[in-house]
């Protein structure tokens, strides 16, 4: 009869510890799941800033650069060191991940790579609202491109921030 209670308690906290890591492998696909988000957002940010990068690294050596204003040269130093600090912070949670595999706090690890992501999409928003304002400027004068740039800035402001943030709030997102 002894034996019997003993298989029994056994039976239920094999049952219960059988429970408990099923609802733990729930969690982890969850967190892998935002984590495989996390990646694909960075997909997404990586190559805008890549681009920007690459226009600004060449602008220098094209013939006309040299006679722009100091002005225009000091948002040109603004624009292209916000660009590459994008790339930095954008690039910097798939190279951490690859470094500290395997990953000992997930959730730890998608908190700082939630805020590095966030902080490179506001560089990157910097400067491309600086870019358009140096672009415009160039062709159309510094009245347009000041425009121009408030303009960009509204609509990343609304498209990046604003939209999800109203979404958020209000579908319960």
């Amino acid at each position: 009869m002894k034996g019997d209670l003993d298989d029994t308690v056994l039976k239920e906290r094999l049952d219960r510890h059988g429970q408990e890591q099923t609802q733990q492998d729930e969690r982890d696909e969850q967190d892998d799941g935002d984590f495989s988000d996390m990646l694909s957002e960075m997909r997404i940010l990586l190559p805008g800033a890549q681009m920007l990068s690459a226009f600004l690294i060449i602008l220098p050596f094209n013939s006309g650069f040299a006679q722009i204003v100091h002005m225009e040269k000091l948002l040109f130093l603004a624009t292209f060191f916000l660009s590459l600090t994008s790339l930095v912070l954008l690039s910097a949670p798939a190279i951490q991940h690859r470094l500290m595999r395997p990953l000992k706090d997930r959730v730890r690890f998608k908190r700082m790579a939630t805020r590095q992501i966030v902080a490179g999409a506001f560089a990157l928003a910097v400067a491309l609202v600086l870019g358009t304002g140096l672009v415009i400027s160039e062709v159309f004068g510094p009245v347009v491109g000041i425009g121009m740039a408030v303009l960009m800035a509204a609509l990343i402001i609304c498209a990046w921030w604003l939209v999800p943030m109203y979404m958020k709030r209000n579908a319960g997102l």
